[in-house]
């Protein structure tokens, strides 16, 4: 799953002072990674791995990509920051993935219905909702390396959503697919009264929150 309030093994909560202006309200910095999960870690073999983007309609066609399949795309290496609910931030962190943009004009090009909302699937039942608008532009990746190094299980591995303005939980780890819907649907954590869209910058970490 995504970031979660469990924190297991992993967490060592060392802290650093953070540059002005660039942590947000509410949260620190620290140079370690934390591993934080609600449910057994899931391990797929990349021969079994695939990613799907459907539509919400049955009748809808869908597009599919295996592992080597995804490889193939253009590669793209973001440095972000990423902010977990729980209050940690962690500066400067280097990926690799396949832009959504990328996967999302593919399934368009395949005649996949389009929506203003997707809903993240992942291996493990979890799942997370966000508006189309937060994982393209350049927004979001599925990401399957991480400092130069293949994604570790822990943190998500083989791949994981990364949408590094929002929360991290909205960075769904094992993730195998997107729905694209005509409306909102809210999912696993934002059932159980986390926040809708999750924007760090607003402290939107739970229902009620502006």
């Amino acid at each position: 799953m995504a970031d979660k309030p469990f924190i297991a093994r992993g967490f060592h909560g060392r802290r650093a002072a953070a540059p002005p202006g660039r942590l947000p309200p509410g949260q620190y910095e620290t140079r370690d990674f934390p591993v934080l999960s609600a449910g057994p870690t899931p391990h797929t073999s990349l021969t079994a791995w695939d990613f799907t983007i459907r539509g919400a309609d049955d009748a809808s066609p869908s597009v599919r990509w295996s592992w080597d399949e995804l490889q193939a795309l253009p590669h793209e290496t973001p440095t972000v920051d990423i902010h977990c609910v729980t209050k940690w931030s962690k500066f400067d962190t280097k990926w690799e993935g396949v832009s959504v943009d990328t996967l999302l004009d593919a399934a368009r090009a395949a005649g996949v219905a389009n929506g203003a909302f997707v809903l993240a699937y992942c291996d493990g039942g979890y799942t997370t909702n966000l508006p189309l608008a937060d994982v393209t532009g350049g927004k979001a990746w599925v990401a399957f390396g991480y400092d130069g190094a293949p994604l570790a299980p822990e943190h998500g591995g083989p791949a994981r959503l990364l949408v590094p303005h929002l929360y991290f939980w909205k960075s769904a780890k094992w993730v195998r697919g997107l729905t694209l819907l005509p409306n909102d649907e809210p999912g696993f954590w934002e059932q159980l009264g986390y926040h809708d869209r999750g924007d760090p910058w607003r402290e939107q970490r739970y229902r009620g929150d502006p």
